[in-house]
């Protein structure tokens, strides 16, 4: 059976549908699992060894006209043929992400094989077979389909990009890996109605790893160059709130910018440059002083840990963020 969760409140989960073939007779799993994955994905033939008692279970997100859908599936054989390209087109790029496991791929002019942090590249309009998996192996991994028309580049120079190696180790591809892993983990801090923007932060960052891998971004649009560079910027706070020494500065030169365009950068967003690295800070110190795990932590260590220097400046600045001193709030969490 087919679960739902369609809710828009606060701390509730996007538009999600979770599928489990162990909700299914052992028996009837496999032909289950096919009809789903016609009805939810491009049309593909699949086989198994394993059809007898096939164990998948899959989330599908849906994030506006974008999809993402965290899977782990154990070893088949899919074949996206000519007649079913013939029969029916979306039009759509997909993108699979390797967590766990191995897969490779084979078209008519060439092969690839993948591993963890690799990614899988695949246009609907052409004919491909993905073989999932090896022996007993269950394969994790994090797929997304993106329509064609979507994507802030050229169709042809989509086209290219789709057929070139693709990676999720550093770079953009980090970027895009980063964004599909911390979302896929956990939906609950999002509402029904940010699917829409964060499906268009997802196209931005396919669209930015297609010119990188073509080292076009001037193909890319100006906003969507503008999106993935705020992204990329948060993403880097994110990584460097332990060392006190972060600051806009920093941030505009590991980006290669002026602090000027930094600070322009952020004019539309809900927060300057400066209140989102203080207030990350603050939010993983808070974190840490809920843990109880850290209870014999003191509270300057933890402050420190997360870049501030001066005890007296972070219990200022808690205060004014969450209305209790630092020491009252941890005592109010046990």
């Amino acid at each position: 059976m087919t679960s739902w969760a369609v809710t828009s409140g606060p701390g509730k989960p996007v538009i999600e549908t979770v599928y489990r073939t162990e909700d299914y007779p052992p028996a009837e799993r496999f032909d289950h699992w096919r009809e789903w994955m016609g009805r939810t994905h491009v049309p593909v033939d699949l086989t198994s060894e394993y059809a007898a008692d096939f164990r998948a279970h899959q989330r599908t997100l849906l994030l506006g006209a974008a999809t993402v859908w965290p899977s782990t599936v154990q070893p088949l054989l899919s074949r996206r043929t000519a007649k079913l390209v013939r029969r029916s087109d979306p039009e759509t790029y997909n993108l699979t992400l390797v967590l766990e496991g191995t897969a490779s791929a084979s078209w008519d002019d060439r092969e690839a094989e993948y591993h963890p942090y690799d990614l899988h590249g695949q246009s609907s309009s052409q004919p491909c077979t993905v073989q999932v998996g090896r022996r007993d192996q269950l394969v994790r991994c994090v797929g997304v389909e993106i329509p064609k028309d979507l994507l802030a580049l050229p169709r042809k120079s989509a086209d290219r990009a789709i057929d070139r190696p693709l990676s999720a180790r550093e770079g953009v591809g980090a970027l895009l890996a980063g964004f599909l892993t911390r979302l896929s983990a956990d939906t609950t801090a999002y509402r029904a109605t940010d699917g829409p923007r964060l499906g268009a932060v997802l196209t931005d960052l396919v669209s930015a790893l297609f010119a990188h891998v073509l080292d076009s971004d001037r193909e890319l649009s100006p906003e969507a160059h503008r999106r993935t560079l705020t992204l990329s910027v948060r993403s880097f706070v994110n990584r460097n709130l332990h060392n006190p020494d972060l600051t806009p500065s920093v941030v505009a030169a590991a980006h290669h910018i002026s602090t000027s365009y930094l600070y322009r950068l952020f004019r539309d967003e809900d927060v300057t440059i400066g209140a989102l690295i203080r207030q990350e800070r603050l939010e993983r110190a808070r974190r840490d002083l809920a843990d109880p795990t850290q209870r014999g932590v003191p509270v300057h260590e933890i402050a420190a840990r997360w870049g501030f220097t001066h005890h007296s400046a972070f219990t200022r600045a808690f205060r004014a963020a969450y209305d209790t001193s630092p020491s009252d709030f941890r005592q109010a969490t046990r």
